[in-house]
């Protein structure tokens, strides 16, 4: 009887080893498993920092940088807003004449449809 309550008392650490080892599978599975998603993580904003970087030095080789627009937009704005300023100084005073002249200078006659009653 001895042997059998032996042969089961190893049997029962047997299984207990291989519990033991499952165990510790599944936890080296699930450290791996973390550590995959972690190192794809890392992979993938790699891969899309290196992307958008060299989306913008093409965007700025194509249309140029913001600022050096923005630079030549307000300098034409300016230059415009010059050109109308000098225009208007410079015709103001004729303008005013004519316009004085238009209302002022009224030369009252007879429309040629109109019929004196008599």
């Amino acid at each position: 009887m001895t042997s059998q309550s032996q042969g089961i008392q190893q049997l029962l650490q047997a299984e207990k080893r291989a519990k033991d080892k499952l165990e510790e599978a599944k936890k080296r599975k699930g450290k791996r498993l973390k550590q995959a998603k972690e190192e794809a993580i890392a992979e993938i904003d790699h891969y899309r920092l290196q992307r958008e970087k060299e989306f913008r030095n093409k965007q700025t080789n194509v249309m140029g940088s913001q600022g050096n627009l923005s630079a030549k937009i307000e300098e034409q704005t300016k230059e415009t807003v010059r050109n109308l300023t000098s225009s208007y100084h410079k015709n103001m005073e004729s303008m005013m004449k004519k316009l004085l002249s238009t209302i002022c200078d009224i030369n009252p006659e007879v429309h040629p449809n109109f019929r004196h009653a008599v």
